[in-house]
């Protein structure tokens, strides 16, 4: 085991962005990497694990445990509560593993109170159209969940520079690279300081300018400078 400090690394990102696919890449990459698995109060689908995918619990033990001071973070979203465990965090971190959060940008915030030496990366989908198929292609969600997770999407996004890196989900591949170059600490070209990446983001149709408009597709962002983008918006 390397002698380094154990690093938390914590991620988020709108629903649909892929997070998840990216979190079991990282999982499934890195033997020493450890998942915090999170509490919620929502229903478990029929592809989920107890222990594994989460840790289902009631309301009332999920408000037992955070009265106790047992959650690092929690937020309720969709009407369910999610919560990262503590104890669970502090153990991996003392034992010496990195240890990887799958969260949203409200437990982002509380956890950078908590521990502000984490490392945070958001997670951005490459346009509205294929954020819908992702939602859709689930078949976990009625047709009015969707419509409330697409609208929530707005309002998450708009929270990406309090990160610090950004990795857009258009290529699978080229985003498991860039996110492991995140946990190796050698990626400048995510790093929500590059002014070429923040250029691409505010410039272009990946956030709240583009949601009101029908489609749009993503640039490629850190291998042309963005004025050399054709925007389709």
């Amino acid at each position: 085991m390397s002698n380094k400090q154990a690093k938390l690394f914590v991620i988020a990102a709108p629903s649909g962005a892929g997070k998840t696919t990216l979190v079991k890449a990282m999982i499934s990459k890195n033997p020493d990497l450890r998942f915090s698995i999170s509490y919620t109060t929502r229903p478990k689908r029929s592809t989920e694990d107890h222990g594994v995918h989460y840790i289902f619990t009631s309301p009332e033990q999920f408000a037992e445990l955070r009265e106790q001071g047992e959650m690092l973070e929690h937020a309720e979203v969709f009407d369910n509560n999610y919560g990262t465990s503590r104890s669970q965090v502090d153990e991996h971190l003392a034992a010496g593993h990195n240890v990887l959060l799958e969260i949203d940008w409200q437990g982002a915030q509380q956890v950078r109170e908590s521990m502000p030496e984490c490392v945070t990366i958001f997670i951005l989908p490459p346009s509205r159209r294929e954020l819908e198929r992702r939602l859709r292609d689930r078949g976990t969600d009625s047709e009015p969940v969707i419509k409330r997770r697409l609208q929530d999407a707005v309002s998450d996004m708009s929270h990406w520079d309090e990160f610090d890196y950004v990795v857009i989900n258009d290529d699978l591949d080229k985003a498991v690279i860039q996110l492991q170059s995140v946990l190796d600490d050698r990626s400048k070209a995510a790093a929500t300081s590059n002014e070429t990446l923040r250029a691409a983001i505010e410039g272009h149709c990946l956030l709240i300018t583009f949601w009101n408009k029908p489609f749009c597709s993503a640039p490629t962002v850190g291998t042309v400078p963005p004025t050399s983008f054709t925007n389709t918006c």
